[in-house]
């Protein structure tokens, strides 16, 4: 998931506006973060509008000029409106960690922005008081990446959940396998998954594989491959599989994503 939009200059400078156009970039976070932390990202807005978010399984803790919130999506696509700010910046919680990091089952969590004060009190007030007073995103991914290490010290992130996250990316895993070799029934691992991510494990594997044909959409749109070529490749049983769950979890056909593609998200 993402709420920014390309490339941008030194995190560690203030950024200016390009002409209305946003950029965006993802960087390694800190070593202390780095076990429940996929990515550090910062956003340059360009200009207010509505965005489609695609379901990737994670939690973007996002600070937008004015909240601190935990943005979420799993079960399919999220409107999301890119806000008026200067810059965004946010960190990308890894798939599997979500409910233990943010302190309760990721199924009582409502898809898309819950602000992260409902969630931490004043933990989260005191950030967004911190985050406020940042000038420039690098010091803003300082005081995310500080909240989380903080917040590490206080919970137990499940490591069979983050384990079998990464197995389901795999084409052809089985959820019955994944269970076997985690050493928990298929009933304990949807479980664990409900809790941690918000959905059991083959809707996960649902939403993996369409992350897997986002990541070759740019090829299609290219002309390097075909969309049943890519369809096979990634896992789908057809292309007309591939247009049912496109629809499903993007609200557009696989053609029209090819078409309105940036790399990362597209026009609402």
């Amino acid at each position: 998931m993402s709420v920014g939009g390309g490339i941008l200059p030194d995190v560690g400078v203030p950024l200016r506006r390009r002409s209305g156009r946003s950029v965006y970039r993802e960087s390694t976070p800190g070593a202390a973060v780095a076990g429940v932390v996929e990515s550090a990202w910062t956003g340059l807005v360009g200009c207010r509008r509505p965005l489609r978010v695609f379901p990737d399984g994670c939690v973007d803790l996002v600070w937008d000029g004015a909240v601190l919130a935990a943005v979420t999506t799993v079960r399919g696509v999220l409107r999301h409106e890119l806000p008026t700010a200067e810059w965004t910046a946010g960190l990308r919680l890894r798939c599997g960690v979500g409910g233990a990091v943010l302190g309760l089952p990721m199924t009582e969590l409502a898809a898309g922005a819950t602000p992260l004060r409902d969630l931490w009190a004043a933990g989260a007030r005191r950030a967004e008081s911190e985050l406020a007073g940042c000038g420039t995103p690098g010091e803003a991914r300082s005081v995310l990446e500080t909240l989380i290490a903080e917040r590490l010290r206080d919970v137990e992130v499940d490591g069979l959940t983050l384990a079998a996250a990464r197995a389901l990316r795999a084409p052809g895993a089985r959820t019955d396998r994944v269970a076997a070799e985690l050493g928990v029934s298929e009933r304990g691992l949807r479980r664990h998954m409900r809790h941690d991510v918000g959905v059991g494990p083959k809707e996960l594997q649902r939403v993996l594989r369409f992350r897997r044909f986002l990541g070759r959409v740019g090829a299609v749109g290219r002309g390097r491959a075909s969309l049943a070529d890519v369809a096979a490749d990634v896992g789908y049983a057809d292309q007309s599989h591939l247009g049912r769950e496109c629809r499903r979890l993007s609200g557009a056909s696989p053609g029209a994503l090819v078409r309105s593609w940036t790399g990362r998200n597209v026009p609402d």
